[in-house]
């Protein structure tokens, strides 16, 4: 094996070790140490990073295009520990824009249209796991790999309380549910085990073949839903998404507390640790990209004594 392909392996192994998923990141690695090793180099040189960042050509998204060169700055700066001839590329190197999606926030009318369209799949089974898994992520915020990664045990009817385990940045959590919702699940627990009473996964939500969910099938059959309930999109920017779901969650609670008049700096913590988020700026982010939230808060900023216009 190449030098560079086994520094690429244990880049990725000391990174994983240390908490990084970096989702994407076999592949390119690969690719970029692949390239290097046909140029005959023995290290990263920022004229061989750029232009491997390049060659998907000038159609690909200019976000792609920064990916690749920062997988390869990654990389470099790894190496340069190692190897002081290597080079690291200068960070912006290559122009890129902000490509974050706009939310598509879904009302209770969009989510009872998908709940009808889940409804109608076959078999019954299929039905029901997706109307379950629809309804979970709409009332708990679960990112959509937390749902696919639960297990039947994480669920404990009696504590009315879900566990997710080491999700992002590692973390695990508990959240306790609204009786409605353990209920649904409950529910779909006592039709999973008459429709599919011998699973071959441990996993909450099963397939017909019951084997657990795979999020590629998954987005294919959700983007299927939201055709079948007649949703489109916004805007080129903002279409329906299995992960706008908790955006709508989470937009939900801020505006509930806004309209209650709670302090809403005070509450976002909590709002943060239920979602997994490593802290409130991150749960900041549903605030600043929603207009009437916006509004809200402008409006409460404006109400604080002795605040100059």
């Amino acid at each position: 094996m190449n030098a560079l392909r086994r520094a690429a392996e244990d880049y990725l192994a000391v990174r994983r070790a240390l908490g990084s998923k970096l989702p994407g990141y076999d592949r390119l690695l690969a690719g970029f140490a692949a390239y290097l090793e046909a140029a005959g180099a023995a290290t990263v040189t920022t004229e061989l990073a750029l232009a491997w960042a390049r060659l998907p050509g000038e159609d690909a998204h200019p976000a792609y295009l920064g990916k690749r060169l920062c997988v390869a700055r990654g990389f470099a700066r790894h190496l340069r520990a190692f190897d002081p001839a290597t080079e690291i590329p200068p960070a912006r190197l290559l122009p890129s824009r902000s490509c974050r999606a706009v939310p598509y926030l879904y009302s209770g009318a969009d989510i009872a249209a998908l709940m009808r369209a889940a409804g109608s799949v076959r078999p019954a089974l299929r039905a029901a796991t997706y109307q379950t898994l629809t309804g979970l992520m709409f009332t708990t915020g679960l990112r959509i790999g937390e749902a696919l990664r639960l297990d039947r045990d994480d669920l404990d009817c009696d504590q009315g309380l879900l566990t997710v385990r080491h999700s992002k940045f590692g973390k695990s959590r508990e959240l306790p549910l609204h009786p409605s919702t353990l209920a649904a699940l409950s529910t779909y627990a006592s039709q999973r085990e008459r429709l599919c009473p011998d699973p071959r996964t441990a996993g909450f939500f099963v397939s017909p073949a019951g084997t657990r969910l795979v999020l590629v099938t998954v987005q294919r059959t959700f983007s299927r839903l939201v055709r079948q309930a007649g949703l489109t999109a916004r805007s080129p920017q903002c279409r329906p998404r299995l992960h706008d779901l908790r955006h709508s969650f989470a937009c939900r609670v801020v505006l509930g507390w806004y309209r209650d008049g709670l302090d809403v700096d005070a509450q976002m913590p909590r709002l943060s640790t239920y979602l997994g988020h490593a802290d409130p700026a991150g749960t900041y982010w549903y605030v600043s990209a929603v207009p009437e939230l916006l509004a809200l808060a402008a409006e409460r900023r404006d109400r604080i004594p002795g605040r100059r216009a």
